[in-house]
């Protein structure tokens, strides 16, 4: 029998990393009814230690796709958290969501992430799905990636020009001529797509 607070005890011994934390929650999946583990993971999301809610975040991604209670969740709620570790798990639940539904099927969904209001949402997408090509389809739709990940060189918010700057250089591992293909049309006059195209062409130098 899982108790909260045997949960709570386990998980807060973690101060670095997630792994042991994402064992619990894949304990808790393999063990407990749908209905029970939304329960349980609403309740842990309620708790002001951190660890705790990166829990209860891991357990939401896992029952997302099936869930849209869940889903919403993710999206409403956990997004508005204010510990970056916590964010962290949200762009981990939301690829969990994808890789569970299909990265293809996810597209709408993907989409109407990437324009939501809330820049913690965004991000869940661009970090979340990273290394976008070592993601099933987007491997083979590479310039998909691009695509997606490019219309948010100017965001607003500098915490999700990394994130895109970054996936960019990603991907300019494998795929030189396309990243620098898809730069080459940037107005880097503009300072926030500056800062954008400086992570994305890091790789892009020799």
């Amino acid at each position: 029998m899982i108790t909260l607070q045997a949960l709570v005890q386990r998980v807060q011994k973690t101060q670095h990393g997630f792994t042991d934390i994402q064992k619990a929650a894949d304990e808790i999946f393999e063990s407990q009814s749908r209905t029970e583990t939304l329960h349980l993971a609403k309740e842990l999301f309620a708790s002001d230690i951190h660890q705790v809610r990166v829990l209860a975040t891991f357990l939401f991604g896992k029952l997302a796709a099936k869930s849209k209670e869940s889903f919403t969740f993710l999206r409403k709620r956990v997004s508005l958290d204010k510990d970056w570790r916590v964010q962290e798990t949200l762009a981990k639940a939301f690829d969990q969501y994808c890789s569970d539904r299909g990265y293809e099927s996810s597209l709408p969904v993907i989409t109407d992430w990437l324009v939501d209001a809330n820049p913690n949402v965004r991000r869940a997408v661009t970090e979340g799905l990273r290394i976008w090509t070592t993601r099933d389809y987007f491997r083979e739709n590479v310039e998909v990636a691009i695509k997606l990940l490019s219309q948010l060189k100017a965001d607003e918010s500098e915490y999700v020009r990394k994130s895109v700057g970054n996936a960019l250089r990603d991907i300019s591992r494998k795929h030189k001529d396309l990243i620098r293909k898809e730069l080459q049309g940037w107005d880097v006059s503009d300072r926030h797509i500056m800062q954008t195209y400086k992570l994305a062409n890091k790789f892009l130098k020799d």
